[in-house]
């Protein structure tokens, strides 16, 4: 049985800031980030949007009606959780009106959750071949005003849906994964930006990379030209260039390493506009990739490599399905051109403003957001959403 991704889609705050425009601000060269993280924009989410909404957007994109009468698992991948306690996958459950018998769950480990999830997807769906699973990865990257990371920031939202014999890829048996308990990046409950050590934490990915990519070529008797691409997670664009060159064997000639160069190129189209987004940057970078290659055909083989700090890192591939192109959108470049360019004041202003109740437990956003979803009020420590679907 084939089991993979049927389709995916994304959503993205309606605000960004320029890099360069950043650079300046902080009396920085912008070719320090342009040049040397490849970041054009980061996309700015204010504070009516979290990974409930966005994370529902980007499901809205693609479910139909059938779709939600047919998913029996949702599953959240986050490091920007909103509750201790409760999933956000039950809100977006909510949301986006799914059938009631549905498990709901969210699941953790920094920038890698999203690659379990399509695992326990997958080991779901086998067991039960009629079932569409909902996985969505969505996230907030927010490290403070003038931190180490604050160039990296993004948000955004990818939203899967899974399924056998799906319409778009194929989610092979080759998965080599592997766990190493370092201090790179984390996140305290008690601190509200994650506490970084960005020079190591680069080191770890690249290692990483190197240890899985060996083992996986071993166990599962393959080179790198048994694939036409790679696609990286991307905390920034830079890390995955060098990620991928570091794979080149010696013996690969000029024009192979062009091959994978200009599909890497195609992977990173949609991150240099967004920032990381956590566990979505690498499923982003898959989606730009499928949406702006011109040289990719049905039955090609990608390579995916995920990384979480802390540190868990997984490499699997995936096979692109018939017809795989009549799944994807054209006209994705289109909502980039959409959003609202912010200066650094109004970035300050809006992504860092913070929610605070009061002593009933009570904060009205009083917000004019006319996003489909957005977050309204917190009534008695509850969030209140609101839905600007047409009925």
């Amino acid at each position: 049985m084939k089991i993979g991704i049927d389709k995916i889609g994304f959503a993205m705050p309606k605000y960004y800031l320029d890099i360069e425009d950043l650079a300046i601000g902080r009396n920085a060269n912008p070719n320090k980030f342009k040049k040397g993280l490849m970041q054009l924009e980061m996309s700015v989410s204010p504070v009516s949007q979290d990974i409930v909404t966005l994370g529902s957007a980007a499901a809205y994109e693609i479910l139909d009606s059938s779709d939600r009468e047919k998913i029996d698992m949702i599953i959240m991948c986050t490091e920007t959780g909103i509750d201790h306690s409760k999933a956000a996958s039950v809100f977006i459950h909510n949301l986006l009106k799914i059938q009631p018998f549905t498990r709901s769950v969210e699941i953790k480990e920094a920038c890698y959750g999203a690659t379990a999830g399509l695992n326990f997807a997958k080991n779901h769906i086998e067991k039960n071949p009629d079932s569409y699973v909902l996985v969505i990865a969505s996230d907030i990257a927010k490290y403070g005003i003038n931190s180490q990371g604050e160039s990296t920031q993004g948000a955004g939202s990818c939203a899967m849906l899974l399924k056998k014999n799906p319409k778009l890829l194929i989610l092979n048996d080759d998965n080599v994964f592997h766990t190493r308990d370092i201090m790179d990046f984390w996140r305290p409950n008690y601190s509200k930006y994650p506490c970084v050590n960005g020079h190591f934490s680069a080191k770890q990915y690249l290692d990483c990379l190197t240890v899985i990519w060996n083992e996986y070529l071993k166990r599962n008797s393959k080179t790198l030209e048994d694939f036409e691409a790679v696609c990286f997670h991307l905390p920034y664009p830079k890390l995955g260039l060098k990620g991928l060159q570091s794979l080149f064997p010696e013996s690969f000639t000029k024009e192979m390493k062009d091959k994978f160069l200009k599909n890497f190129e195609s992977s990173i189209v949609y991150n240099q506009k967004i920032g990381n987004i956590y566990t979505g940057s690498l499923y982003l970078s898959l989606l730009s990739l499928l949406e702006n290659s011109n040289n990719l055909k049905s039955g090609d083989s990608i390579a995916m490599y995920s990384y979480g700090s802390g540190a868990v890192g997984e490499i699997f591939s995936v096979t692109l399905a018939e017809n795989f192109k009549k799944s994807l959108r054209i006209d994705r470049k289109t909502e980039f051109s959409k959003r609202h360019r912010l200066s650094v004041n109004e970035y300050e202003k809006i992504f860092f403003e913070e929610i605070t109740v009061n002593e009933e437990g009570n904060f009205d956003l009083n917000n004019s957001d006319d996003s489909i979803f957005s977050l309204e009020k917190i009534e008695n420590h509850k969030r209140i959403y609101k839905s600007n679907i047409k009925k």
